[in-house]
């Protein structure tokens, strides 16, 4: 759903929501879940919310991301998403978040998936998780002021070449 009214949009993520979390249901039961103190840490309220929540909270079950309009921000839904273990993680303004996420997919199915034409859903998956460990157990270390922004200033002074912005202050001689 790319736009509506929050009378349309409220019940049709809630709905959606509850399919989610009947989903995770399934496969991890409440009842047997661990207390809160023994879960991972980001697994706890007290991680997202930053301190401890002051009313007994369900189990937390998903960290839902969304973009910081002002319909995601009302009471009625937000207390809907606390109610089910639903965290609401909302982005930044401009939703820069969700542009940095989108941009880190294109460039993992880019390198994983390039010339490769694969079957089914699970096949993709498990191709991004095997470049990933790869690109994991031996990662390119960052380096402040290294090859890479020494080549990328050569090319910004090729490009502007003999313009003011390329050009050089030196202090003279004798001052």
């Amino acid at each position: 759903m790319l736009s509506a009214p929050n009378a349309v949009l409220h019940p049709w993520l809630t709905e959606q929501l509850t399919q989610v979390l009947a989903e995770i249901e399934k496969i991890h039961p409440r009842a047997e879940l661990p207390p809160e103190e023994q879960r991972p840490t980001c697994a706890r309220w007290e991680t997202w919310l930053g301190y401890p929540p002051h009313n007994p909270e369900p189990p937390l079950r998903i960290v839902l991301v969304l973009d910081n309009l002002a319909g995601h921000l009302s009471y009625d839904l937000v207390r809907w998403f606390f109610e089910h273990g639903v965290m609401p993680l909302y982005t930044p303004i401009g939703g820069s978040w969700l542009n940095m996420g989108e941009s880190l997919q294109r460039i993992i199915v880019r390198r994983a998936l390039a010339a490769q034409h694969p079957q089914t859903a699970q096949q993709v998956i498990e191709w991004l998780e095997q470049a990933v460990a790869g690109w994991n157990a031996d990662p390119t270390l960052f380096v402040w002021n290294g090859k890479r922004r020494k080549r990328r200033e050569r090319a910004r002074l090729r490009r502007l070449a003999g313009s003011g912005a390329a050009m050089q202050v030196c202090k003279p001689i004798g001052s």
